[in-house]
């Protein structure tokens, strides 16, 4: 590999953004060969974005500041080609497809490069139809974007870059809105990408055990500005580099550690289906066998209750047929299901954005059908997935306070009540910052914080850690969890994430093509071909260890391994004077 011409070189390379007294990225020394697949992870603010951002020429053409060594980019320089000139080279795919369309049809939206070429029509068709037919959309062309699901969209962006046949594909957290069957089938495409068309693929994403389904050359680890790490899959996975850099490990590597395995490169750890796991089998066993669950504990009284559900947004096609389950008060679970499946839609009639087309949902055993938005708000919280549509106000005690004085609540109890939550949700030192001086993280809190102000019973929160690291995923799973069992709110999660569907909900409500697919334990419903299939879930990496180390009952296996790594969490932050 070293006798070619890399495709990417940094020497000495470091940025300072014009608004930042300290640079992002520091002395990055690193090199990137033709048709290699290079994961780059860390965690948030390290500077992974910025290295994307210098490889494609939105540093310094879009964010000016301070450049100092080189940058190579297929032998040109990024900061004298500008963003126009480095579009032919390198094809970015943003985390957020829905801001990279611009075409009122799939075949526009592709097309749009070739329009600004001013490519002769016939030209432009032909190459349209091969980069569509390239990622499997060659049907879609006269789709409009915004009909398609989250793994149509993502395909769709990918033929905008490939149409212009550019040399470097550039991923920006592609399976951050991806339910885990979409982002499975995302990263087979890639790696045929990568083989079949010879691309160069860099790939930014926090879920790093996702990512790994597939071979990638190396694992570049970026923190606070430098790198790392630089090494195979199977040479990084053996270190303790991940975890001190706040990343997550893939859960069958941290359930080794948790066994005292001492990992060997050698023994191919980059996947748990084939790595060689007869030298670490007896000690799984042993720590399995050694671990003692408590009892588990569930509340006897309904909380909300959802009847014989069935809903249609044009009277003909049905997005929910016949679904019923019920929460516990107190409890924490997990909407799942596949991308389109029904989970926002439910969310949206239980908090009385749309009615029912038939059956009918109770809160403490009342049917709710009469009470309007504004007096179910009361009852039952609804949190969006990001927080900057939720906002209304400059400030963040404002903010907060917004629901109260609608409410035309007075002004001593709205100063009391706002503190008190803030305090609640650890944001009382900010409650005179503006909002925009926050983290995407501490924005989250401010949302979360406007919904408890209103005293809720039940709290529904979507997608509540997506595009997180792991260390802001467990600051927000933690402090969710800390609000359930001190104020006893009982909280339902739409989620893509399997992990927090693990380690925090016991229990999964499925849906699948809008019926109820399964209403079980989380360990059980991710440990069961036929729901995981029929769902596009994706099973968990720790069932295969499991079975492959002999062990007849991976579900207790996935339970004991979820409770002793949060104890070893506990026991960590205890050490290091902090909480979880």
């Amino acid at each position: 590999m070293t006798d070619k011409m890399p495709a990417i070189a940094f020497s000495g390379f470091s940025f300072k953004y014009r608004a930042q007294t300290e640079p992002t990225l520091r002395n990055i020394n690193l090199k990137i060969y033709p048709g290699e697949k290079i994961l780059i992870a860390g965690p948030s603010g390290s500077g992974k974005s910025t290295l994307a951002r210098c490889i494609n020429g939105l540093v310094p053409a879009a964010y000016s500041g301070d450049i100092t060594g080189t940058l190579s980019v297929c032998g040109l320089n990024p900061a004298q080609e500008g963003i126009f000139g480095m579009s032919k080279k390198v094809g970015t795919v943003l985390q957020d497809t829905d801001g990279q369309f611009i075409g009122l049809t799939v075949g526009e939206d592709i097309a749009f490069a070739l329009e600004n070429d001013c490519v002769p029509q016939d030209n432009m068709r032909a190459r349209v139809e091969k980069a569509a037919a390239l990622v499997g959309v060659e049907k879609m062309l006269d789709r409009a974007p915004g009909a398609l699901s989250g793994g149509q969209k993502q395909r769709v962006s990918m033929a905008g870059v490939l149409v212009d046949d550019v040399d470097i594909l550039l991923f920006d957290e592609p399976l951050a809105n991806l339910d885990p069957a979409a982002g499975k089938n995302t990263i087979a495409l890639i790696d045929e990408l990568q083989k079949n068309q010879h691309k160069t693929i860099i790939i930014i994403e926090h879920r790093l055990e996702d990512v790994l389904w597939r071979d990638v050359d190396r694992i570049v680890v970026v923190g606070d500005g430098t790198i790392d790490a630089n090494m195979t899959p199977d040479e990084l996975l053996c270190t303790d580099i991940l975890e001190r850099e706040g990343i997550r490990e893939p859960l069958y590597i941290a359930a080794l550690k948790h066994a005292g395995c001492t990992l060997r490169a050698q023994d191919k750890p980059q996947h748990v289906e084939t790595m060689d796991v007869a030298p670490y089998a007896e000690n799984i066993r042993n720590w399995f066998s050694g671990i003692r669950m408590p009892s588990a504990c569930r509340g006897t009284d309904d909380a909300l209750a959802v009847q014989h559900v069935s809903f249609s947004y044009d009277g003909s096609h049905e997005v929910l047929r016949d679904v019923s389950f019920s929460l516990k008060k107190g409890e924490m679970a997990s909407i799942v299901g596949q991308n389109g499946a029904g989970k926002s839609t439910l969310a949206s009639l239980i908090c009385g954005f749309y009615a029912p087309c038939s059956g009918r949902i109770t809160l403490n055993g009342h049917d709710i059908s009469p009470l309007s938005v504004k007096e179910r708000g009361e009852k039952i919280g609804f949190v969006m997935q990001n927080p900057n549509q939720m906002i209304s106000c400059p400030l963040i005690f404002d903010e907060v306070a917004l629901g109260l004085k609608v409410r035309n609540t007075g002004a001593g109890e709205i100063e009391t009540r706002v503190n008190e939550t803030l305090r609640t949700c650890g944001l009382y030192p900010f409650r005179h910052w503006p909002v925009s001086a926050l983290s995407f993280g501490q924005k989250k809190r401010v949302t979360i914080a406007s919904i408890l102000v209103l005293n809720p019973e039940i709290l529904i929160l979507d997608e509540p850690t997506a595009g997180q690291d792991f260390r802001r995923y467990t600051d927000i799973m933690d402090f969710l969890e800390h609000i359930n069992r001190t104020l006893g709110i009982t909280i339902l999660m739409i989620t893509h994430d399997m992990h927090l569907m693990l380690e925090y909900t016991g229990r999964a409500i499925v849906l699948s093509d809008g019926r109820l697919a399964a209403d079980d334990k989380s360990s059980r419903i991710l440990s069961d071909d036929s729901i995981t299939e029929k769902a596009s879930l994706k099973k968990t990496s720790l069932y295969e260890l499991a079975v492959r180390c002999g062990i007849d009952r991976p579900d207790e296996f996935i339970d004991k391994f979820i409770f002793d790594d949060r104890r070893i969490r506990r026991e960590n932050a205890a050490k290091a004077g902090g909480t979880v």
